[in-house]
C-alpha cells in the first residue's frame, strides 16, 4: 500500500474550527476573543454552538478566513492557553 500525503489546503480559505469545552457563561466569548485576535471580526452567523446530551459540556465551531499554518497554530495554542478549552479540531 502507498503512503499518500494528506490533501493540501490553498490559502485563504474558510475554515471551520471546533472547540469543546465546558459549558460556562463565558466560554462562547472567549473563544470568539481568541479568533477575532488572529482573524479579524466575527459575525454571529459564523458561530454554531451546540451543547452535550447533558449540557455539561458545548461545541462552538467557528468559521474563519484562514491565511496560513502558523496562523491556525497560534489559535490552537491561544485557545489550549485559555485553560478552559479542552479540545481543539
Amino acid at each position: 500500500m502507498s503512503h499518500q500525503d494528506p490533501p493540501k489546503i490553498e490559502f485563504p480559505c474558510d475554515y471551520p474550527i471546533k472547540v469543546l469545552g465546558r459549558q460556562s457563561v463565558d466560554f462562547r466569548a472567549v473563544v470568539v476573543d481568541v479568533m477575532e485576535r488572529h482573524a479579524g471580526p466575527i459575525h454571529d452567523s459564523s458561530v454554531k454552538e451546540r451543547p452535550s446530551g447533558k449540557g455539561t459540556f458545548v461545541s462552538i465551531t467557528v468559521t474563519i478566513v484562514a491565511t496560513g499554518k502558523d496562523q491556525l497554530d497560534a489559535i490552537h495554542a491561544d485557545l489550549m492557553a485559555t485553560g478552559c478549552v479542552q479540545m481543539v479540531l
